[in-house]
């Protein structure tokens, strides 16, 4: 009897992770296939697709009446439909309004909105916040900011408190090359490599010239074009 109790015990565990791993490998296929941007930033419409999918997998986990398979079949029919909202979205602009929503200008040529404040339900300390992750301590230094449809606020400096471009600082004109790395944990990055128009027996060369024999020892290496340096941080 207590044998058969344990059995059943055990078979509910597996049946729980069976369940889990399903549901996960669903979702993260479906995460594949609608890209990147879902996760880019949350709009009201990403955050209520969360909250749905989230207790899909969880009916599925603690509802025995549930079984993973229609939940399989909501998660397919409820991707199908975010894909065509998605699509919908990117070709008339009206949907994409309303189901983003729109950004707002809450700072508008340095006095604060308050009517876009209310009507975006964002109060004065939480408009600080949001500037302080820009880099503007002083609401005053704000020329014009943007409330953006994930949350976050755009900001456009007053004049006299942006940043100097080289072109006021007079500094000449210098190629700007994408750095490239070419070691990551110890693991050689072939495609990289060839991408920096070089080859192993350089690279070992290079590690060599510092006392390297082997790429496990290195945890980063990054070629810098603009410099023509290689740049090496080992473990």
């Amino acid at each position: 009897m207590k044998r058969e109790i344990r059995e059943g015990t055990l078979m509910e565990y597996v049946h729980l992770v069976v369940e889990l791993t399903i549901g996960f490998a669903a979702l993260f296929l479906m995460t594949k296939i609608l890209g990147k941007t879902q996760f880019a930033q949350i709009t009201p419409f990403d955050f209520i697709s969360a909250l749905i999918l989230g207790e899909m997998v969880g009916n599925a986990i603690f509802d025995q009446d549930v079984t993973i398979w229609k939940v399989l079949f909501a998660i397919l029919v409820w991707a199908i439909l975010i894909y065509s909202i998605e699509v919908l979205s990117q070709k008339v602009q009206n949907i994409r309004g309303f189901l983003e929503g729109r950004p707002s200008i809450v700072i508008n040529k340095g006095k604060i909105d308050y009517n876009a404040l209310k009507k975006n339900k964002l109060d004065l300390n939480q408009l600080q916040t949001l500037a302080r992750e820009k880099g503007c301590f002083s609401l005053h230094e704000i020329q014009y900011a943007i409330l953006e449809t994930d949350g976050s606020i755009s900001v456009l400096p007053k004049h006299k408190y942006g940043m100097p471009t080289k072109d006021d600082l007079n500094i000449p004109y210098k190629p700007v090359q994408l750095p490239v790395p070419v070691i990551l944990d110890g693991q050689l990055e072939k495609n990289n490599l060839h991408e920096a128009g070089f080859d192993e027996l350089w690279l070992q060369n290079q590690l060599s010239s510092q006392g390297i024999t082997q790429y496990q020892e290195v945890l980063y290496a990054e070629w810098r074009g603009d410099e023509g340096q290689l740049y090496i941080t080992t473990y």
